[in-house]
């Protein structure tokens, strides 16, 4: 399936992305409204990884323009009742919308053949049954006839599926179109491994932001530990955003590159420009290819 992602990653000021053909926004910083304009009524479901407000702040204004859209958003996040609120008392004729708290591997069946599986991350410390911060996987649901059945005839399965109906023939396939990490430290392999397409946060990138990483309140992932995990498991193309701007873009591309070949990446990598919208994202942003 061929994606059309628009957003905007910057840490710190806004971070967002739209993929069109599946209705699916991930976070919701500051100028998404703007940016998407009559495609706003085009987001049937808004997933919201964690509470900061360059995640969420678009929210307020999304409700009354698009009052169809679902929002799901970590459970125990309390910023997001709060905001739900205000943003229905703010706007009464434009309460419609759908504010839906989500676990940690929660599955939401958007359609009979797409679901988003909820996956919890380390951004914000937490004890473990608490839910602060999560990241998302968009997964394409088939379904299949079971192993056991294979070599029936098709007159066999016809009489199985009249007297023991089709569900207990079939089984449900789960294939990873898309991940989006969210703000999240590199911390679990496993969590990001067989996916399609992999958005992940990049934030730190040189020395001196490798040194305000150790003095962060929440933690993110630096640009060597993605590309060192992407190195060792299977991913088909990445996407990278989050930059901060105390990094240039000059330097922000010539170590990607540089890791890229350090690390034997084998797979086609996108970057998101610092401070500005990036539109099509598959199409134009490449910045490494093997």
């Amino acid at each position: 399936m061929n994606l059309t992602i628009t957003g905007y990653s910057t840490a710190l000021f806004s971070t967002w992305y739209f993929i069109e053909e599946l209705g699916i926004l991930f976070d919701a910083g500051d100028g998404m409204v703007s940016a998407l304009t009559q495609k706003l009524g085009k987001i049937k479901y808004a997933f919201i990884s964690h509470a900061d407000r360059d995640h969420l702040s678009a929210l307020h204004r999304l409700n009354p323009l698009n009052e169809k859209v679902r929002v799901f958003y970590p459970k125990d996040a309390g910023s997001f009742p709060a905001l739900e609120d205000f943003s229905k008392r703010f706007d009464p004729d434009n309460i419609r919308t759908n504010w839906e708290p989500i676990d940690s591997g929660q599955r939401v069946y958007l359609r009979n053949d797409l679901v988003v599986e909820s996956i919890r991350n380390e951004h914000i410390k937490a004890p473990e049954e608490v839910i602060k911060s999560l990241s998302y996987k968009v997964l394409e649901s088939k379904k299949k006839l079971k192993e056991e059945y294979l070599n029936l005839s098709s007159d066999e399965i016809k009489n199985k599926i009249a007297q023991e109906g089709r569900d207990g023939l079939m089984k449900e396939v789960l294939t990873p179109l898309i991940t989006y990490s969210g703000d999240t430290p590199v911390d679990d392999y496993s969590r990001f491994n067989n996916s399609n397409i992999l958005i992940h946060e990049a934030t730190f990138i040189d020395s001196v932001s490798e040194r305000l990483k150790v003095n962060a309140r929440n933690k993110h992932s630096s640009l060597e530990e993605v590309l060192e995990m992407v190195a060792n498991i299977k991913v088909n193309q990445l996407i990278l955003g989050h930059f901060s701007l105390r990094c240039s873009q000059k330097l922000i591309d010539s170590e990607i590159i540089r890791l890229c070949k350090y690390y034997g990446i084998e797979v086609p990598v996108y970057r998101m420009k610092t401070g500005r919208i990036s539109r099509d994202v598959l199409a134009k942003n490449l910045i490494y290819s093997p």
